[in-house]
């Protein structure tokens, strides 16, 4: 039987049944035989869903008004599996599950308003559609974006209707007068708010000090509590009760507490001390509630002597088994896998997804001849942009932090645990599923936590680098901030140190190394775009102080013209317009390509700039501020902070002339012949090579 028979026979449903799923690729060791079929109530999409920290989702049949059920059916099989229609993308599972959503409230909505003998959607009116859309109005009138997100799945009625049947709309939705808005909602290229630097610095400080200072002690008390799961009772040597006493007078001597959990005495780690059974420990519970009255009971039985410190104190008193205790193992080992996620998120520009997908030895290392590391590669798979809906394997060149991270992490999750970022072996936690690795919702849920934690241990030690909401608003780390935020901070290559000892220049070029071999990362146009609105906001200090007035150098002129007009343009109503948005319009239609720099700043003509030569022509348009030859070329402009650059460079070459021993004749005369054409390079453009 064809599709399309198929498709408008509603009794071939019934006799083929078919697997809903068939069009889809489905996880590996899944078989479709297991997958829902067409006449199920419920039809499970987990199987489709081919990343490894993705949520389950499901259709859920039920759910809808009984009489519009077989219609809807019919629509979401073509949209899993079935041929698409002549302009059609392959709807994404996720957007699928969105779409159900939509389609549910208008079915809803139209059950309420027809008759009972009605059921076939073919008989919808323009006018009922109408009427829909002045519902929606009145529903979310602030909310532009929500109604167009609920008009718009109406048109699969329309758009799929070669396998509907009867069920098809007889007419396109978006023709309607009003059905389209008259002003669509604006969208924006990237709308994340980056994690203010009041937020990041005590973030990644606090991270690498988990990994780099309290790991240990985490790492420990996992292994003890590993070892106590796994190991068997040992054959008796001596009763039981003996050996208890023992254990139990040792404890009174030393005036140690007993282990304990939730304040009792533990006797299920008593009996894997001992190496018995918990029954024979039991049978002595009198003796061993006499003893914990003498010593009492501590929270943990794994770690006490806590090595890590915090201001000289123990950064916790203990690890502990009670769960419901901050400085649990299950909430600390929680701490330190949300630690590695932010250095390993913000260190290396992955997306969540792709961070989800590395797994134990992902990390390449490769050393020189000495043994010194001097690259870090850690692979993974990518996802965005890629014709695989599967992923396709992608490497990232990463710091040596995020070489700790994944360290860590290995040592954290079980040896047959694949995946770094799964679920911890410890009871607890936001993570409920099944997936091999934790949801994104999972992770943005620990992270606050994490930030919780930090917070605690603040007010425990006194201590006032907590992680402090920014801009009086409240604090709620997201996966998707730490990309973000790191392409802000390329684009501005700030000066001076982020999170202690990490320099961020040397940072930035490793990460634009890693991202070249990433196709259609996206990674690069969000950097540039940051690149431009930063020179814009350049450009609008130089203008309102009159410093592009002041410039020296042979573009001085083409570089006051320049900023001159973009000054220009960007007046309005008599004031400098400083909003983002206007500003990152103006700089794509009339960015004067000035490129300030520490040296010079560069007013790129590629007609003479010496760097293109060098390149010959394979530039882009862009400046190579690595192949400036600063002291030839015809671009070149001086801003009072350049000639002050150029000062300073003198003074170094003066002071090492100067040094004793004496330098090496060549090297000498090297030196010699640069600071002559550095002065000459100022004193031909008007500038005093040494300041009266």
């Amino acid at each position: 039987m064809s599709i399309a028979t198929f498709a408008g026979n509603p009794t071939a449903v019934t006799l083929k049944d078919p697997y809903v799923l068939h069009g889809r690729e489905l996880k590996p060791g899944t078989f479709l035989e297991n997958t829902s079929r067409y006449s199920d109530d419920i039809w499970n999409l987990t199987p489709a869903r081919l990343q490894v920290h993705e949520c389950s989702l499901i259709l859920n049949f039920p759910t809808l008004p009984q009489r519009f059920r077989p219609a809807a059916k019919k629509l979401f099989y073509a949209l899993l599996s079935l041929e698409l229609p002549d302009g059609e993308d392959a709807p994404g599972i996720a957007t699928i599950r969105g779409k159900f959503t939509e389609i549910k409230r208008f079915l809803q909505w139209l059950d309420r308003r027809w008759s009972p003998e009605r059921n076939e959607l073919s008989e919808l009116s323009p006018g009922e559609l109408d009427d829909y859309r002045k519902y929606l109005l009145a529903r979310f009138p602030n909310n532009q974006a929500q109604r167009e997100r609920s008009r718009s799945p109406l048109r699969l009625f329309w758009r799929w209707r070669r396998h509907l049947g009867d069920d098809a709309l007889r007419f396109d939705p978006l023709h309607l007068d009003g059905w389209g808005e008259s002003r669509p909602a604006r969208r924006q290229e990237n709308t994340t708010d980056r994690l203010p630097e009041e937020v990041l610095g005590p973030l990644l400080i606090w991270a690498l000090r988990f990994i780099d200072d309290f790991a240990p002690d985490i790492l420990e008390a996992d292994r003890q509590w590993r070892e106590a799961q796994n190991t068997k009772p040992a054959p008796s040597r001596g009763r039981p009760r003996d050996r208890l006493q023992k254990l139990l007078d040792e404890h009174v001597a030393e005036g140690r507490p007993l282990p304990g959990y939730q304040g009792q005495p533990n006797h299920l780690y008593l009996a894997r001390v001992l190496g018995c059974h918990r029954y024979s420990v039991s049978l002595h519970r009198q003796a061993i509630d006499e003893v914990a009255a003498i010593v009492g009971v501590a929270d943990s039985a794994f770690v006490d002597d806590v090595q890590g410190r915090l201001d000289a104190a123990p950064w916790v008193a203990s690890i502990t088994t009670n769960h419901n205790a901050p400085n649990s193992l299950a909430a600390l080992a929680r701490h330190l896998q949300s630690a590695c996620y932010i250095v390993i998120a913000f260190l290396s520009g992955m997306r969540d997804c792709e961070v989800k997908h590395v797994k134990r030895g992902s990390l390449q290392i490769k050393c020189d001849a000495d043994g010194r590391a001097y690259r870090r590669k850690l692979n993974s798979l990518a996802f965005k942009g890629e014709n695989d809906v599967a992923g396709v394997p992608a490497t990232w060149v990463v710091h040596e932090a995020v070489a700790r991270a994944i360290n860590v992490l290995e040592q954290l999750q079980p040896s047959l645990q694949d995946y770094l970022f799964g679920k911890l072996p410890h009871s607890g936690g936001s993570h409920k599923g099944t997936n091999p690795a934790l949801s994104s919702q999972s992770t943005n849920t620990q992270l606050n936590e994490f930030v919780d934690f930090v917070s605690h241990l603040c007010t425990e030690h006194d201590r006032t680098d907590a992680i402090a909401p920014g801009r009086g608003r409240r604090l709620r780390i997201q996966t998707r901030q730490f990309r973000r935020t790191l392409a802000w901070f390329i684009a501005r290559r700030p000066g001076g140190v982020i999170a202690g000892a990490i320099q961020y220049r040397h940072q930035s070029i490793q990460m634009f190394e890693g991202y070249a071999g990433t196709s259609d990362s996206g990674f690069r146009a969000e950097v540039e775009s940051e690149q431009a609105i930063a020179r814009g906001e350049g450009y609008m200090e130089m203008i309102e102080a009159h410093q592009h007035l002041d410039l020296a150098g042979p573009s001085a002129e083409e570089a006051a013209r320049r900023l001159q007009d973009f000054g220009e343009r960007a007046q309005f109503q008599g004031q400098v317009a400083l909003d983002k948005h206007r500003l990152k319009k103006i700089m794509k239609r009339h960015d004067p390509a000035v490129y300030p720099g520490e040296y010079i700043t560069c007013v790129n003509d590629p007609v003479k700039a010496l760097c293109e030569k060098a390149r010959r022509g394979n530039s882009e348009g862009l400046p190579s501020h690595g192949g400036c030859l600063p002291l030839a070329c015809r671009n070149v402009a001086l801003t009072a902070e350049n000639t002050a650059a150029w000062r300073r460079e003198i003074a170094r070459i003066d002071k090492r002339l100067a040094s004793r021993p004496i330098l090496a004749p060549r090297l000498r005369q090297r030196l010699q012949n640069r600071r002559a054409e550095v002065v000459e390079f100022l004193t031909a453009n008007g500038q005093e090579a040494v300041p009266a």
